[in-house]
């Protein structure tokens, strides 16, 4: 993998100069690492005459924000969550939308991942960063909310929490844990989320074995 091609994002009709710079950095953070960008390298990978970076983010900080906004804006692309279903559609297609999503993620977007965890860590080490990239977070966080909400959930906060800490989880584990070589498939995440939201919600998790009487079915209330 070469950081030319390392976390490719979806094509785009003619990208911005904005986005040519975040799309450089999000690939040399995973082919170099933090110590790996730099103004410079991201002139050298996206193709543009030096200084290009330096005068669209003149310091290190704008560079990592540029980096993060470019980040957002490819995993909303991927993860969708505008796009979820809404009450009306049920439980099922809601499940349905959580496991397709993920899926792509782990397999079709996985160096992006690795960029993500680069600059999460650093937002660990600069409290400027940590609060932009908590703002930015904010796009994935509220709907999640929302959606536990509308789900019947009692406590949308926590059971959102608990969902991304189980989302987060899988990601982690198959991008750069134990699980890097065997990334679930889209039946079995969904088998997870089912498991997980049924938990959740108060409703008996399907197990796939014959039972008396079938579980009902996971219903999100108008």
């Amino acid at each position: 993998m070469t950081a030319a091609t390392a976390g490719t994002p979806a094509p785009e009709s003619s990208p911005s100069r904005a986005d040519r710079i975040g799309d450089a950095a999000l690939a040399l953070l995973v082919e170099r690492g933090m110590r790996g960008l730099t103004h410079r390298a991201v002139d050298e990978v996206a193709g543009l005459p030096q200084g290009s970076t330096s005068n669209h983010a003149r310091t290190r900080q704008a560079l990592l924000e540029t980096a993060v906004r470019r980040l957002v804006h490819r995993e909303a692309a991927v993860l969708a969550p505008h796009g979820l279903p809404g009450p009306e559609s049920g439980g099922e297609a809601l499940v349905d939308a959580l496991a397709l999503a993920l899926h792509r993620y782990l397999t079709d977007h996985r160096s992006l991942l690795v960029s993500r965890y680069e600059l999460a860590l650093e937002a660990t080490r600069r409290p400027e960063l940590r609060s932009f990239f908590d703002t930015a977070g904010a796009a994935f966080h509220t709907p999640l909310v929302a959606m536990m909400k509308a789900a019947g959930s009692p406590e949308p906060e926590r059971h959102a929490l608990s969902l991304i800490a189980w989302t987060e989880g899988m990601m982690f584990s198959c991008a750069a844990g134990s699980f890097h070589a065997s990334v679930p498939s889209r039946a079995e995440l969904r088998t997870g989320f089912d498991e997980l939201l049924r938990g959740m919600l108060g409703a008996r998790p399907r197990t796939g074995r014959p039972t008396p009487a079938a579980p009902p079915p996971l219903t999100v209330r108008p």
